[in-house]
């Protein structure tokens, strides 16, 4: 199998980060993750970031980073992010409302587009993180998912293997689909006994609430990999195939488990695929 470069999503452990950045990451780096992706920065500066990610032998592949940080001048975020090495701005979720709507879609898309294309002019690349609403199907036919980067080839998928099976399709099937555009995958395990049953996580709504479905009504709960319900055989064989170069663990939530623990079990895990 590929020598995929294998990465944790920081927010994983967003409570250790903000009690112990430091302290965080030299526990990342000695469990054998090389990459790491922020979703935060902890009130530290590009330099600092640096040389902590420097000290510990990492390396910041991406960032999950709402648009607003590129508004209206894009020139500071983008400066602070090329401080650490970023290489891939990866957009967290969005409204759906202005994905799914048309004339929404026409503002928001040429808002992705022009983001995208500054990003490229600094040597960066825009992705889009899914969850599982982005497959809502349209009137016209396809999904949310579909038309999006259908009409925007400048913007590639982050696709979150989770998401994606919850939504109830392949994970497999789907990297296949966009072979060559999946630089970078997030592994996730989950079970859940009725997939497709809405929002199983808490999105912020258009007045800025938390707002998201039930788990105990779907009976959805993550876990680390390779103990929940995902193929991750095969999951990974079609990475392999599409060209995937970097795989990241997420584990948002580790449930009664400390979530340093359950990012380790995780990369054990990755460590017997020969990973």
């Amino acid at each position: 199998m590929k020598k995929f470069k294998i990465g944790i999503q920081l927010y994983s452990v967003r409570g250790d980060m903000e009690r112990d950045m430091e302290g965080t990451l030299a526990k990342v780096a000695a469990m054998g993750y090389e990459y790491v992706e922020f979703a935060g920065y902890y009130g530290r500066t590009s330099a600092e970031i640096k040389a902590l990610l420097d000290k510990y032998g990492l390396k910041c592949i991406s960032v999950h980073q709402g648009i607003e940080m590129f508004e209206p001048d894009p020139k500071p975020g983008i400066d602070f992010l090329k401080g650490f090495g970023v290489k891939y701005v990866v957009i967290p979720w969005y409204d759906g409302r202005k994905l799914e709507e048309k004339s929404e879609w026409a503002k928001t898309a040429a808002k992705f587009s022009a983001l995208a294309r500054v990003l490229g002019e600094n040597g960066m690349k825009l992705l889009y993180h899914n969850h599982d609403f982005e497959f809502k199907k349209l009137p016209e036919g396809g999904t949310i998912h579909d038309r999006m980067f259908r009409d925007l080839p400048e913007m590639d998928p982050q696709l979150d293997t989770c998401w994606v099976h919850y939504a109830g399709i392949n994970p497999a099937e789907l990297i296949a689909r966009y072979a060559g555009h999946v630089e970078v995958v997030h592994l996730k395990d989950f079970v859940c006994k009725n997939l497709a049953a809405g929002p199983v996580y808490a999105l912020i709504d258009a007045e800025g609430k938390a707002a998201g479905g039930s788990q105990t009504d779907t009976g959805f709960e993550y876990r680390p990999l390779g103990m929940g319900i995902q193929n991750l055989d095969e999951i990974l064989e079609a990475c392999e195939k599409a060209g995937t170069e970097y795989l990241i663990v997420e584990q948002d939530d580790s449930g009664d488990r400390p979530p340093m623990e359950a990012i380790a079990l995780c990369r054990e895990y990755l460590k017997s695929k020969g990973l």
